[in-house]
């Protein structure tokens, strides 16, 4: 799957490391993602532990990001993870600088930059609007705004702080129109979903919501169910 078919709004579900998303968890939720795509014709994709890339994508064909990609290039660099690794696995690009796994902006810059180079997906996450105008510049796909202390919680960005999610996107607009920006951290809700798109997103970032229910389908489902 090109990149280039990617369609907005687009949900990108983060697998993490959770018990509930390793090996036949995360073909739990694929199998989820795949069925409610299909139904509502909206874009999901997943972030899966690295071991699950390639099963993923040769089973349901959803579009899969890595959730890491060293900046290295292949050696001898014992327990990285260069991007030519997640390429041939089949993933389409990679998160960048998530707040588990933060990175210096020389870094950040490097991986963007291979990315564009290897004809995949950037998606750099920041925490507040003064970030997401220096990661803007250098030109990632998607800017994900997650801040921090939200992640993993009941409250969203969008209802929580609104303001972060405008900012980010007018400052985005301001320095490179190209960039699309997402919303993370606390979605659990179409609601969630709907006031992210309404404030200037062409998505969402989000992974426990998902990855810890009981029916991965229904909450994919609610997700969707306002766009």
């Amino acid at each position: 799957m090109k990149p280039t078919t990617l369609k907005t709004p687009l949900v990108l579900v983060n697998l993490k490391c959770y018990t509930e998303s390793i090996g036949n968890g995360a073909h739990r939720i694929a199998r989820a993602a795949r069925e409610v795509s299909d139904e509502s014709g909206i874009t999901i994709a997943l972030a899966p532990l690295y071991m699950d890339i390639h099963p993923i994508i040769h089973h349901y064909d959803i579009p899969v990001f890595a959730q890491h990609v060293d900046p290295v290039e292949p050696g001898a660099h014992t327990g990285r993870m260069p991007l030519p690794a997640i390429k041939s696995a089949g993933a389409i690009g990679s998160l960048v600088n998530h707040s588990e796994y933060r990175l210096s902006v020389a870094d950040i810059e490097k991986n963007v930059t291979a990315l564009r180079q290897a004809q995949m997906l950037s998606c750099v996450c920041s925490n507040n609007v003064a970030t997401t105008k220096a990661l803007a510049a250098l030109g990632p796909d998607y800017v994900a705004i997650e801040p921090p202390e939200l992640i993993g919680g009941k409250m969203s960005v969008s209802e929580a702080n609104p303001e972060i999610i405008t900012g980010s996107v007018d400052a985005v607009r301001n320095i490179n129109s190209s960039v699309k920006v997402l919303t993370g951290a606390g979605i659990h809700s179409g609601t969630c979903v709907k006031t992210a798109v309404e404030l200037g997103t062409e998505g969402v970032l989000l992974a426990s919501s998902v990855v810890k229910a009981e029916d991965p389908a229904a909450i994919l489902r609610d997700l969707v169910s306002l766009l």
